[in-house]
């Protein structure tokens, strides 16, 4: 495919934003190469800027469960606008809003709305020490939950040690209070509870991990989790920014029966728009401000034009009810990916949770972080570029998901699959 159009946008954005994007992993550099750039989208896909059309997979990393530019995403945003853009005063849309999250999040109690993940999570782990009055937390190796401070923090040099920074402007006075563990590890786990218990605050946990490619929780690990954060009065923060109404109708936990004390949501229950929220139990969350004393604000949260679009998706899927099918689909990718994988000799793991999917050049499922590791990323690099010239856009990252939407035909379904077949033919001559 010619993408000189992109070329030339890529070369003015170098000059504008540093690396040229405005998020790191726009810029291809996990598979090398030069980004994509967007020019509109409708249903299952998307037109770059020379016209070439694409079957998307990303979706914007999750959002667009409906697709691009979905009739009742546009439509719900279209009035929004007519009536004001931002208020930075109540509007009632955040109401419905809420009323439509908690009818697959019931759990939430109480929430409170921000602009996006990163904030969801980042303020889900203050209210937890503020609640408890403990600084530590837990995290696992792996498991991306934004880019607050505390959360970017490598394994110290032993499994039950608090971590050191790992980026540049992280202060290692932040750092020294997160753990952080191997995903599946029970002994790791309970080692870190012996030895730091009494001094955590919470433990935030992407109960099916989707930034190091898709991890399954054993499930012993969950349920020995499950068991040391009420032994020890730590609180459990599900992370379901990106796993909410993908790997289940409601969130992971509902799927896998853990019962977190808190929730963070992000990508679908905004619609595509910046919005999140996190919640919980009310005990629990009238410790923020203005009822409690930790303090978390925010001039945009619950932004009128993002809020009516969430509700509208949200009403739509409990009417639609398309969770099912989206599983049964994307089961049904993967599973063909993986048989033409193995007719032509290529070692590749695929499966797939909910309307989420995972491609891993691998032999055998990985457990954590170091098995991801250990997978063919070259690989992964040479078959997203042959998919990329068929017109399939995959994760330009071989450690990202496959997303899924409710516009994607067996159509599409086959011609990706055929797509595949020649790039595993490409890839090994």
């Amino acid at each position: 495919m010619i993408r000189k159009r992109s070329h030339e946008a890529f070369t003015a954005a170098r000059a504008r934003f540093v690396g040229g994007v405005n998020s790191p992993v726009r810029a291809f550099g996990g598979v090398g190469g030069e980004p994509v750039f967007a020019n509109s989208g409708s249903g299952a896909g998307f037109e770059d800027l020379d016209g070439n059309r694409y079957l998307d997979y990303v979706l914007s990393w999750g959002p667009l469960i409906m697709g691009h530019a979905h009739q009742v995403v546009t439509r719900a945003a279209t009035a929004a606008v007519k009536n004001g853009t931002s208020f930075g005063m109540p509007s009632a849309i955040e109401n419905r809003l809420a009323d439509g999250i908690r009818v697959f999040f019931p759990e939430l109690e109480r929430m409170r709305l921000v602009n996006s993940g990163t904030e969801a999570t980042m303020s889900a782990l203050r209210l937890a020490r503020g609640y408890t009055g403990r600084d530590g937390i837990v995290k696992f190796a792996g498991c991306y939950h934004g880019h607050s401070d505390s959360l970017l923090v490598a394994a110290g040099s032993g499994l039950a040690t608090f971590g050191t920074p790992s980026s540049p402007g992280v202060t290692a006075g932040t750092s020294q209070d997160t753990i952080v563990l191997p995903f599946n590890d029970v002994e790791a786990l309970r080692e870190a509870f012996s030895r730091h218990g009494d001094r955590l605050a919470a433990v935030i946990l992407e109960i099916v991990p989707c930034n190091m490619g898709l991890i399954f929780p054993d499930p012993d690990f969950l349920d020995v989790l499950q068991s040391l954060c009420q032994s020890y009065n730590t609180l459990l923060i599900a992370d379901e920014v990106l796993t909410g109404l993908r790997v289940a109708r409601g969130g992971a936990y509902h799927r896998y029966g853990v019962q977190p004390d808190l929730v963070a949501l992000g990508k679908v229950v905004g619609g595509g728009f910046p919005l999140a929220a996190y919640g919980g139990r009310r005990e629990i969350m009238s410790h923020l401000a203005p009822e409690g004393p930790v303090y978390q604000a925010g001039t945009l949260s619950g932004n009128p034009v993002a809020a009516a679009v969430g509700a509208a998706v949200l009403e739509w899927l409990a009417i639609e009810d398309p969770f099912a099918e989206l599983e049964r689909k994307m089961a049904d990718l993967v599973s063909r990916i993986a048989g033409v994988a193995e007719s032509r000799g290529v070692k590749v793991q695929c499966q797939s949770a909910g309307s989420l999917g995972g491609i891993a050049f691998r032999n055998g499922p990985a457990r954590n972080f170091a098995d991801m590791q250990a997978a063919d990323h070259d690989a992964y690099s040479r078959f997203f570029h042959e998919m990329l010239d068929r017109g399939i856009y995959l994760a330009p990252s071989g450690y990202e998901v496959l997303f899924l939407s409710t516009e994607h035909t067996s159509e599409d379904l086959e011609r990706t699959v055929t797509a595949a077949d020649e790039a595993f033919v490409a890839i090994t001559d």
